[in-house]
């Protein structure tokens, strides 16, 4: 189970915050927008978190602030009916340049490039089966051990841990195992979204070798 599947009760808890942007004339667009720029600020503060950890601190507010604009806009867009497939692609561009600032300020805080090599790769991967399912005649999926809202929630409350707990655990800090999950389970997600994919498109008699780039 992800934070994905809890987004029904999300959107329900969102309802107030939507009617309030909307009377305040802000649009999907601009919400994404924000979200990339206050996903910068969360790499800036990660980086100087490597030698400063209170700025960890600043870092997961960030982290939250995002994935609260990331639900905000989809909400936003909904309510005044202009979701569309343009949006859609503008806001899963985003995440993932969001993702990648964030992961690249990971890493660069602690100054371990391998776990942050390892970690955008899993990711990335997990997104790219997420919507390759799509291209090839499924649903989207969202699910799997770790989607986007549980990486947020993970950076969020392990950048807490990490402004507490200073020393290593086991010869990484806790940033450093924070990558090293990212790596792991992103790529077991990815493989995991490419088997029920596949067998999905072997139960509907879809071709999984045709040319979907």
């Amino acid at each position: 189970m992800t934070l994905d599947q809890l987004r029904p009760l999300s959107d329900r808890l969102l309802e107030p915050f939507v009617a309030v942007s909307v009377r305040l004339g802000l649009t999907p667009n601009l919400v994404s927008v924000l979200a990339l720029l206050v996903a910068g600020g969360a790499a800036g503060a990660f980086y100087l978190g490597g030698a400063e950890p209170v700025w960890y601190v600043v870092a997961a507010g960030l982290v939250f602030a995002n994935g609260w604009l990331d639900l905000l806009d989809g909400g936003i867009a909904r309510e005044l009916g202009t979701d569309s497939s343009a949006g859609d692609l503008l806001d899963h561009v985003f995440d993932r340049y969001a993702d990648l600032l964030l992961l690249i300020g990971l890493a660069a805080g602690i100054d371990r490039w391998d776990l942050g090599v390892a970690a955008i790769t899993g990711v990335l991967m997990t997104s790219y089966l997420g919507t390759q399912a799509q291209a090839v005649g499924l649903d989207r999926v969202y699910g799997g051990l770790l989607g986007r809202a549980d990486r947020l929630a993970l950076m969020g409350f392990g950048a807490l841990l990490a402004a507490v707990v200073t020393e290593p655990v086991s010869g990484l800090s806790v940033i450093g195992w924070l990558l090293v999950v990212f790596a792991v389970v992103g790529h077991l997600t990815a493989l995991q979204r490419f088997y029920y994919a596949m067998g999905d498109l072997a139960g509907n008699g879809s071709d999984p070798d045709g040319d979907t780039e």
